[in-house]
Order: structure tokens, then sequence, then C-alpha cells
């Protein structure tokens, strides 16, 4: 296939982000199951679901290379199904899978592009089938070629035939679909095909949906109602509906809700072979439409599926990602047009009690948007982290290596759109710890450490923003090492024994810059932290290094909870406005005459409050600004906090508590490193001027 029909393109989205959630699903489950050793019935179950599903969805999509491939694999999975004791013919069944669900990632990815071309999925296919061969017994564990499969003997397709009205033969099901799922009648499709497995015969009202757009209406309106045969399987089509998606409720039916003749589809006899095979689909003549049936007579024999608050589960709408920063974006500006409405020059001297009132109503709609509008941008770091679980799994089996994921607040949420941006940083930083950090098995032994290594990835919101660790507990950094290789590159800018560890650290993240001496598949080309660096700071982050020789290295990543808006506390210095975000600011004083202010050992200012010494920032020393007041006691005292940190900043005048909208600095500004210096970006005031952010973290590790 080359491209996706015309007709199916509005499915198109939907499909992609269906498959791509089922595989994050197949990939934890199969790694779970590899630590175990061992596909339970669970396990099992849940794998023949996925591979259903994208069967079904990929082959409704014309996407035939998909479809086939996942065909393979629900094959071989039915055989465990079968007989879980079959599993332990084979050891390749994870590495398989795993293989198989690259393979569609890959295809998903590229089905988009400009003259999309399936790729070749026929070698994995013959991988597949070997692997049943062994699976079933007709061929060894070793992988020799498997004896030829015995041929199927060709069924006849089966005319539909037309019952009497229904009785109470057989069983009744009525399904109802979430609310706005749209395409109801694909939906019911694809879950018909999925019943049909375990059924002898099936019918629906109304019948084929596929085939008939207007169905999706009348689905939507009415539900889906399906007649199984035998009656004695609602426990396998009640797993089934259990763990489909986009539906609202079902129930299942004492008697025949109709009272007139329906077309019945019947499948074809069977031809066993070796084991159970599963017949052919063949797709029945189309009967005339099926009337709307009436309403149910008896009670349902099963309490339909719904949640506590009664309406049926929780509906869920797919929205595009475009969409959301359309709506940040307008309700950026919302905040900015609030902003300048109060701050009007034209009302200023001016007592407007219903204004100031009408304003707070105002701002407390605003509020309650923003806090929406972001809500729904948020998305938990738990996907992340299982992506790198995959990598390290690969990584270890590749380099001889035995590595251990431990996973720290993956249930931590932050913007969408930071997400993305800090996937690449966190492979490239996971990779490194597998590859330059942990070491070979052996050696870890001899060092007295255990032989698997571990890699913990942990997340947890402090003070507004996101605190990530990479960590490994392996050999650690060798400053003499990192500060030879920056010789051998004339990097270096002042004598060996001036650089602080924290700056020989960060060396790593220079372009160019690897300490590897051998180029590997995974390292060693100088390319990666610098780009890391790069990406975490487009997104307004920061990262910092710690080390310790032999026994392991941490990345730490702070990035903001979301680029948008943020309630901050603004002040002069000078002429100056500046903005600090609230979570940052334990509090603001001024000095009275207890106060204890002093110089430390390095002639650096310290102020001691409630019996705690922190140090004292003069922005107007920072950044070179002309300041109203010198003197501590005539100005402002504000102490601000990052982690485990605290210092105090010097202010001359405090402006109030505002919420803005935070702008990232031009790129002409870049080569200036400004981010560096303690600013994080800028906003627009209500008067049109400028306010700077200050970036507590950055400000306090300077100091």
């Amino acid at each position: 296939m080359s491209a996706i029909d015309a007709s199916m393109e509005p499915m198109l989205d939907m499909f992609m982000f269906e498959t791509t959630t089922l595989l994050e699903q197949l990939d934890g489950i199969i790694l779970e199951a590899e630590k175990s050793k061992n596909f339970s019935e669970g396990h099992v179950a849940e794998i023949f679901r996925i591979m259903h599903t994208i069967k079904g969805s990929s082959s409704m999509m014309g996407l035939e290379a998909i479809s086939h491939l996942a065909h393979s694999v629900e094959d071989m999975f039915f055989i465990i199904r079968d007989d879980n004791s079959k599993q332990q013919r084979s050891n390749r069944i994870f590495d398989l899978v795993l293989q198989c669900s690259d393979y569609f990632k890959n295809e998903v990815d590229s089905i988009t592009g400009v003259g999309y071309e399936a790729s070749d999925s026929e070698e994995l296919n013959g991988e597949l089938k070997k692997e049943i061969a062994v699976l079933k017994g007709e061929a060894p564990a070793s992988g020799a070629a498997a004896p030829a499969a015995p041929k199927e003997t060709a069924t006849e397709p089966v005319a539909p035939t037309v019952v009497a009205a229904p009785t109470n033969e057989g069983g009744w099901v009525k399904v109802i679909f979430e609310d706005g799922c749209q395409m109801e009648n694909i939906r019911a499709f694809m879950l018909i095909n999925q019943i049909k497995e375990c059924c002898e015969k099936i019918e629906t009202v109304p019948s084929h949906p596929e085939a008939n757009s207007a169905s999706a209406e009348e689905i939507a309106k009415n539900g889906l109602l399906i007649n199984f045969f035998p009656a004695n399987i609602e426990n396998e089509i009640d797993v089934i509906l259990n763990t489909a998606m986009n539906i609202s409720s079902y129930e299942f039916l004492k008697e025949a809700p109709a009272e007139e003749p329906v077309v019945v589809e019947e499948k074809a006899p069977e031809v066993k072979v070796e084991e159970p095979a599963k017949t052919a689909e063949v797709a029945p003549a189309q009967p005339a439409p099926a009337p709307t049936p009436a309403a149910p007579k008896a009670a349902p024999a099963t309490a339909p599926k719904e949640p506590a608050s009664g309406g049926g589960k929780q509906s869920l709408i797919s929205v595009k990602q475009d969409k959301l920063d359309q709506l940040m974006d307008v309700v950026s500006e919302l905040v900015i047009s609030e902003s300048m409405v109060a701050s009007n020059p034209d009302l200023k001297g001016l007592q407007l009690d219903n204004f100031n009132k009408a304003m707070r109503e105002l701002r407390k709609l605003t509020d309650e948007l923003q806090d929406i509008s972001m809500s729904m941008r948020m998305v938990t770091l738990q996907s992340l982290f299982q992506k790198m679980n995959r990598i390290i799994r690969d990584m270890s089996k590749k380099l001889g290596k035995q590595v251990e994921l431990v996973t720290i607040g993956e249930d931590t949420e932050i913007d969408k759109t930071i997400n993305d941006l800090i996937q690449d940083p966190f492979m490239h930083m996971v990779r490194n710890a597998v590859d330059h950090a942990i070491e070979m098995p052996e050696e870890r032994i001899a060092k007295g450490k255990d032989p698997v290594g571990k890699v913990t990835l942990s997340a947890q919101n402090v003070g507004g923003e996101i605190v990530i660790g990479i960590q490994d507990d392996g050999k650690g950094l060798d400053p003499e090492t990192i500060l030879a290789k920056a010789r051998a590159k004339n990097l270096l800018t002042k004598p060996d024994n001036e650089y602080s560890p924290k700056e020989i650290y960060n060396m790593i993240m220079m372009p160019g810059f690897s300490t590897n001496t051998v180029v590997t598949e995974f390292s060693g080309r100088g390319v990666g932290m610098d780009v890391v660096k790069k990406n975490i700071e487009k997104c307004g982050g920061t990262l910092s290094i710690e080390s310790a020789l032999g026994k392991g290295t941490t990345f730490w990543i702070n990035i903001p909870l979301t680029l948008a808006i943020i309630d901050t506390l603004q002040f002069y210095v000078g002429d100056t406005v500046f903005a600090m975000p609230i979570t940052s600011i334990s509090q603001s004083f001024k000095i009275s005459d207890d106060t204890k202010v002093f110089l430390d050992t390095d002639g650096s200012e310290m102020i001691m409050v409630r019996n705690e010494c922190f140090p004292i920032i003069r922005l107007h020393n920072v950044y070179n600004v002309e300041p109203k007041y010198t003197k501590l006691e005539d100005g402002i005292i504000i102490l601000i906090e990052s982690a485990d940190k605290k210092a105090c900043i010097f202010a001359d005048q405090l402006i109030g508590e505002q919420q803005i909208v935070l702008k990232p600095f031009p790129k002409f500004l870049a080569r200036y490193n400004i981010k560096q210096s303690g600013l994080s970006g800028c906003t627009i005031l209500g008067d049109g001027s400028i306010s700077l952010i200050l970036d507590a973290n950055v400000l306090i590790r300077n100091e």
C-alpha cells in the first residue's frame, strides 16, 4: 500500500492514537513477562486482545502489512492460550514480539509521510512462523527450518440465512458506545469481529454496520444489539466487552428484543489441522437493513458496566495537540488583556467600587479557565519512563551487561509540550548511563559491587518545577580523564587546578566532547550531551551533574511545570521590573533593628533569618542596574528557595502579585547565554512594558 485510502483519512488520527496506546501497553506487558520468564494467562489474554484489535483496525485502514504481521503474532499466542505450557519450548518469544512492536511503531510513524510505502515484513513473518512451528513441536527450538505446515482445505462461504422471528435461542447483549466517540459503525464492526472469535454464529442490529455509514447514527442513538450462539459463552463475551475501548455500558438480555426476521451470519465449518485453526472470515452478501430494535422486555441478566456516578463510564475525547496549543494561546492573550484593563492609566486615582468588584470576578474566572486549559495539557511521566525500560533492556542484551531500571514518581504530571521536548535528552542520558557508566558484571564483582547495575529515574514537583534525576551506580566521571580530553582539544582557558568539579563535569556537554576512546553503536562520536543541554534549555530547564568516582553519576534536570502562564511576585530594582514565580518565594520582609547582617570569610553579605544564615543577592549588582536604594534597611528582602537551597535577594520596592504569560527571549539574544545569568524569560505588562522573569534555581546556584 502506498497511501491511506481517501475515505479513511478522517480516521487516521484515531487509528494512530489508539495503536500507539496499545503498543505502549504491549511493551509493558512483554517486559513484565520477561522479568518473570513466563507469560501468565492474563498476559496472554491481553496480548491476544491487543493484536486482535491492531489486526482489525489496520485491515480496516487498508494497512495489510501491519494486519498480516499482527495476525501472525495472534496465531503464536493462540497456541499459548490453548496450552500455556507450550511457551516453555521457545526462548525467543519475547524478542520476536518486541521486534514486531518496533515494526508497528515505525509503520505508524511513517503513515503520514508523503508517498508512504509499507516496509517489508516478510522476514519477520517468517521468523514468527518458525517460532509457531517450535511451539507446535514441529521444529526444534534451535531455530532450524520448520517443516511445511499442513495446508488447510479451502472453506466454502456459507450464504446468510434468514431465520424466523427471534426466540430465546442464543444470547443477547446490548452495547452502548460513549457519547461523541464518532464512527460508531466502524467501532461496532471491530467489536463484532472480536466477538466472532468465540461464537458459532452471530447476528447484529443493525447488520453489517461497516457497509453503511448511516448506521453510525442509529448505533449512537439506540446502541448495538448482538445475538450470539451458543448462549453459554456470556463470560467470554463479558471479558471482550469489559476490555474494549469506547464502550459506555452493556447489558445481557434475557429475551430477544425484536419481533421481525433478522439475518444470521453463520461461520463456515472449520477444518481441523494440528491445532485449532481459525476459519477464514468471509464477507456475506449484503442483507436488507434490519429494523431498529424495540426496547428490552426484561431486566438484564448481567448488570451493565457503569461507574459509581451512574450514567456509564466517563467519556473521553481525543483532541489534537495543536488545538490545545491554540486554546492556551488564547488564554494567554486573555490574561494579558485582563492585566491591561486592570492597569489602564485612565483609571488611576478613580474610586470605582463596582469596576473593582467586576475585575475580581473576571480574574477569578480567568484563573479557573487557565487551570482547566493547563490541566488538559498535563500528562504523566509514566509513558516516558516505560520507554526507557525498553531501551535499557535492549542495550543490556547487546552489551552483555546486567542492568535494572528503578522508577520513582512516574505519576508526576508535566506539560505535554515539555514531555515531548525532553524525550530525546532522556534517551541520550539513559543510553550513556548503560554504555559509559555501568560496568560489565565481572568488573562490578571485582569492585565489590552487585553484578546487576542500577539506573534510577526519579521525578518530583519541587517549588513549582519538576526535578528529574537520572542516576546510575556505575564507574562515575573521572575529572582527570575529562581534563586530559579537554586539554587535547584546546578547550581549557585556565590552569587545571583552578577548575571546580562542577566546571569539569560540565565540559562533557561541550559540542564534540566524548571520553570514549572507541566508537560504538551507542556512543563515542561526541554527539549527544550538547544536544541534551540545548533541548532542555529550549523548554526553560537547566541541567546539572553530580558524580563520585567509582560510585556513580546523577544528572539533575529542573524544568517548569508549563511554558505558558505562571503566578509571580513583581518588584522594582531601579526602573526595571522583575518578576519571580510565587512558588520560589518563601517570604518578603523589611530589615528591622534586630536583624543580623554580617560578612562571611569571603566578604559576602549574609543575613540571619529565624536562626538560619542566607546569602544576600543584590540584583542591581548582578544585572548592572542603577538602584533606588543601596542600604538594606531602605529596600525589601525576598527569601527565595530552590529544592533544598535558599538565598535572599535585595530589591527596591514590591509591586504585588501578578499572573503573567511567560515569553521566551528573542533568538538573537541566545548567543549571550542569558539563562545562565538567572533570567528565564520575559513578559508583557498591562501598560505594554517588559518585565524580566527571574530563575531562583540559577540565581542560588550562581551565588
